[in-house]
């Protein structure tokens, strides 16, 4: 029989997958960062930005994925996450909607911004989307301001009662000033623009613009590979937010994050499975020049480490969105999510998610069995 803490936890896992595939895609931002960096001419900064433009919709649809479900598993988390910290999470949507309106007008004739004005909001959505994302899931690990009042949910609907509230009024914004964050919000930063430049090797027919992004992997490789040993190294050593499996109570543990590695050994070895993945991506692109497959190798990588990263946040008896200023109003999987009815529901319709990511996979096949060039983008018949 499927017991009520099953479903959660099997929920904790589809949030973490998703999590894991979120980050992968944001390599579209980290290309759009790259644009004036690596095109020397305009019909190469073209072939880049329809590079990019035909995999744009796939990291929008998985962020609206990924706040739906959690909305609809997690909503406790949604409301006081989404509610309090809503400084960093306005401007990372506002930065995607800029996203969508400058690939579908920046080409249309007549527009009044200009193309360099459409080109400009896509370098700060890749520079504000991945930094503030590495932010937010570092919190997870560090910790936010805030209370919930857990007994007014059963009072919810009457005036005057709030179940959580955020005690900082910087709402948010006070997460950018916690060194732990900012690591890994510039290593998600550095790691996007690494996973499109192994993009533009596989992807693109055009030699020039291939050798410059075999430079650019080394160039945003290096400086990831640095912040991500800070806060992995950071996050290991320090205090996590445990929590008691008899009483419910939360308290900090030494060392928590690793012991959960060594305590799920199937998610520590994937852990480092992933590492090595990403790495050998990385590292054989820079050694040999004429390997092109790095993204194969980087891109699976990167959603299994993330996925496993968020797994050790919210299983083994640790709170995933801890309060620093009031440890017993910290969220985890067993005190934030849906009722036991609405899991059950969601879980049948979970059973659909192989389906979509097999289309996700037949239609990406379909779109690359050509590299692209200048030639090819000529010849297409929609173009950014």
């Amino acid at each position: 029989m499927i017991t009520y803490e099953f479903l959660q936890k099997y929920w904790w896992v589809i949030m973490s997958l998703l999590g894991g595939l979120l980050v992968f895609l944001m390599f579209v931002q980290g290309g759009q960062s790259l644009l004036a960096s690596l095109s020397r001419k305009e019909d190469e900064k073209k072939l880049l930005v329809n590079t990019l433009g035909r995999k744009w919709e796939y990291t929008f649809t998985t962020l609206v994925l990924f706040g739906g479900a959690f909305f609809a598993a997690f909503p406790l988390f949604y409301s006081t996450s989404f509610g309090g910290a809503y400084w960093v999470w306005m401007i990372m949507l506002f930065s995607f909607v800029a996203q969508a309106v400058s690939y579908e007008f920046q080409s249309k004739p007549g527009n009044l911004l200009g193309q360099g004005t459409y080109r400009a909001l896509l370098f700060l959505n890749g520079l504000i989307s991945t930094f503030l994302l590495g932010i937010v899931v570092a919190s997870f690990f560090t910790g936010s301001e805030f209370t919930v009042g857990k007994g007014n949910i059963v009072g919810l609907g009457e005036a005057g009662l709030v179940i959580s509230q955020w005690q900082n009024p910087l709402m948010g914004l006070e997460l950018i000033g916690n060194l732990r964050n900012i690591s890994l919000g510039l290593a998600v930063f550095f790691l996007a623009r690494t996973l499109a430049s192994l993009f533009f090797i596989n992807r693109l027919n055009h030699e020039d613009l291939v050798k410059r992004s075999r430079k650019f992997v080394h160039y945003n490789g290096a400086p990831f590979v640095v912040f991500f040993l800070i806060f992995l190294i950071w996050t290991l050593v320090a205090e996590g937010y445990a929590v008691d499996p008899e009483s419910g109570n939360i308290y900090l543990e030494k060392m928590k994050y690793l012991n959960n590695l060594i305590e799920m050994p199937v998610v520590g070895i994937l852990f480092v499975l992933g590492v090595v993945s990403v790495l050998y991506g990385i590292i054989r692109t820079i050694a040999t020049s004429k390997f092109k497959n790095g993204i194969w190798y980087a891109g699976p990588g990167t959603v299994v480490t993330v996925m496993m990263l968020l797994l050790v946040s919210g299983l083994n008896n640790t709170a995933y969105y801890p309060s620093s200023v009031d440890l017993e109003s910290s969220l985890t999987i067993f005190n934030s999510s849906s009722s036991f009815f609405t899991l059950s529901v969601m879980s049948v319709v979970s059973f659909f998610v192989p389906i979509v990511l097999g289309y996700i996979i037949f239609a990406w096949r379909s779109l690359e069995k050509k590299k692209l060039g200048l030639d090819e983008l000529e010849n297409d018949g929609h173009t950014y």
